[in-house]
């Protein structure tokens, strides 16, 4: 009997966007020390994001977003009251899918970044939100809890080539140590994958992801690939991402052109609390119109703006203050998860 033939498609981030998921800092995180630097970061994404598009606001209490929100256009906003350990839904939240056309949402395990931190509750974000009728009734819901992935932790261009990291994938406390070869195989089979391209080198100085590839080098289009360029010789990061760089320059795309590469400055040293944090231009969020990027109160801030805006020319780059979100150890693209066109139900 012949076996029926599936087409899955694992939109890029550039594609056309129905909404993007927020997951709304509370005073029962880690942010309760400063929790009014994180929610004022998190107005200015949510801001800027509804300029353009709809947003899914997971949240404790509808009425201390909307007072944090002020005079926001409500209706463009879908609020779901639902328990959560932390904010960051780029690795909690679904990832989106599309099998012969039909949304798929897929609920991947999320447990703390290898077991690091508390996740029992963002690990039941995604189902809740499908049983509290955010998606369309088109939507079908996926249980992937026997496996465990990030959302930061993969790239997709769109076109059947998925980008992602050796440290991260391979990492202990997350999949068995499972091989490359078998990683490979399941993200073929899962998000209709043609290849996988692995980093072996490359990684920021108090990340909690295990080199997350949000972090490093992201697609901005099949041909192009944005990424972390140190050259400071005396940097901790110099060996490293020079290494990184040199795997970029062997990888080429599916015609088999070599990839355009545009460096991002190495963000200057932040510190906190004693440690470097892992502050990144690369950890920007491609939304409909524009391009959301983490600034960091540094004069690099425009460099890697006007970088963007070269591979970006149709949409507006927007500067967001994100010196609170490193406090925590992540960024922009790491509080955020886009939803494609044709999933949102409300």
């Amino acid at each position: 009997m012949e076996q029926p033939f599936f087409s899955i498609r694992f939109p890029a981030e550039w594609a056309e966007q129905a909404a993007v998921l927020l997951t709304w800092p509370h005073c029962d995180t880690d942010w309760k020390p400063y929790l009014s630097e994180a929610l004022s970061c998190f107005v200015s994404i949510a801001k800027e994001i509804l300029k353009r598009e709809k947003l899914i606001i997971v949240c404790q209490s509808i009425g201390e977003v909307k007072q944090a929100l002020e005079k926001a256009d409500y209706s463009r906003i879908i609020f779901r009251e639902i328990r959560s350990n932390d904010t960051w839904a780029r690795d909690h939240g679904p990832l989106s899918i599309f099998v012969n056309d039909a949304p798929y949402l897929l609920d991947f395990t999320f447990n703390g970044w290898g077991l690091k931190f508390p996740a029992n509750y963002d690990n039941q974000i995604t189902r809740r939100l499908y049983e509290s009728e955010v998606f369309s009734p088109e939507t079908v819901y996926q249980s992937m809890l026997h496996v465990v992935l990030e959302g930061g932790s993969i790239e997709s261009d769109g076109e059947g080539t998925i980008l992602t990291t050796c440290r991260c994938l391979l990492s202990e406390n997350r999949n068995d140590y499972k091989s490359r070869k078998e990683i490979a195989d399941y993200l073929s089979m899962i998000f209709g994958a043609k290849r996988t391209l692995w980093l072996n080198h490359g990684y920021l100085a108090g990340d909690d992801t295990d080199s997350h590839i949000d972090t490093l080098a992201r697609f901005c289009n099949p041909e192009t690939i944005a990424y972390v360029h140190c050259t400071d010789p005396s940097d901790e990061h110099f060996e490293e991402l020079s290494l990184m760089e040199a795997e970029l320059c062997k990888f080429k795309t599916l015609s088999g052109k070599p990839y355009r590469l545009i460096p991002l400055p190495m963000a200057a040293p932040v510190y906190f609390e004693g440690g470097r944090l892992p502050a990144t231009y690369a950890n920007f969020l491609i939304i409909n119109g524009a391009v959301l990027l983490p600034f960091y109160n540094s004069p690099l801030d425009e460099i890697a703006k006007q970088r963007l805006q070269e591979v970006f020319p149709e949409r507006e780059i927007i500067g967001i203050d994100c010196l609170p979100l490193i406090k925590q150890h992540g960024s922009l693209h790491c509080v955020t998860m886009q939803m494609p066109a044709g999933y949102i139900n409300v």
